[in-house]
């Protein structure tokens, strides 16, 4: 049988670490027989309490999980500039050709806080990351998409869809602005042929929730776990899963959606 993604070539942001949702979105996609460029920045989580792997092992991991025929491509891009966006898609479209589905994974840790503390620097890092280089992104893979089928583009948005995040005002903002924007850019993209929906993963543990390498204390880790009814926290892998069945045909009738996927966490 033919593998669902079979002749497609994804772009994928924030593929920097294997504990991350990038790098379990792109296993997933390559294995459903898709080429990939991923978009890689260490430099940003070598800042990070959790550390950043070596890329040369993050794409030894990812050509293991290529199918036959298909090929893999990466760059290292800082898209905080203001033509990182842009320099992502000529680069990707320049090693693989046509482009058919873009994920958009990547998002600024750190630096951040509650209201009484947020700066103007806070607030720009976090949409130039988040939120501008998304959107360009969007729009320079439409700018290339040629109308064939298969066109879809993944954002990803937090919690704050569901309930309150206090204690990361410019990461919530930015991530807000995304979902709520997803029905506006939906509505144009699907007139030519690129469907775009949201994911909200949830608490998902990419490190942060790690005793060691948590950005947060212990206690706060603990009250996070006991909101889940199952008893774990989200792994990199169950997002991926919805995200890999939304840019399939399988998806193609989901459009301009915000959805989470979070194990039934419960917030209050």
């Amino acid at each position: 049988m033919e593998l669902p993604l079979a002749g497609r070539t994804a772009v994928v942001t924030g593929a920097s670490r294997r504990q991350g949702i990038g790098y379990a979105v792109a296993a997933r996609l390559a294995g459903m027989g898709a080429s990939l460029f991923v978009q890689h920045f260490a430099p940003h989580d070598a800042q990070q309490p959790w550390g950043a792997d070596t890329i040369e092992d993050v794409l030894a991991g990812l050509r293991e999980r290529l199918v036959d025929g298909a090929s893999l491509a990466d760059a290292s891009i800082d898209l905080a500039h203001g033509d990182g966006a842009a320099e992502l898609i000529e680069r990707a479209g320049k090693n693989l050709g046509h482009l058919d589905i873009l994920v958009c994974n990547h998002a600024r840790s750190g630096s951040d806080g509650p209201l009484e503390e947020l700066s103007a620097d806070m607030l720009d890092g976090h949409w130039q990351v988040n939120t501008r280089s998304t959107i360009l992104a969007t729009q320079a893979f439409a700018a290339q998409h040629d109308g064939r089928p298969g066109g879809r583009v993944i954002w990803f948005t937090s919690g704050q869809v569901a309930g309150p995040m206090r204690h990361e005002i410019a990461y919530a903002a930015s991530k807000a602005a995304l979902a709520g924007v997803t029905a506006s850019v939906a509505d144009g993209l699907v007139e030519r042929g690129i469907v775009l929906n949201t994911v909200n993963p949830g608490p998902v543990n990419t490190g942060y929730l790690d005793e060691g390498t948590a950005d947060r204390p212990s206690e706060v880790l603990r009250d996070v776990l006991a909101h889940f009814p199952g008893g774990r926290f989200g792994e990199p892998d169950d997002p991926a899963r919805l995200v890999a069945w939304l840019v399939s045909d399988e998806g193609r009738w989901v459009v301009g959606q915000v959805i989470s996927t979070e194990g039934g966490f419960r917030r209050w």
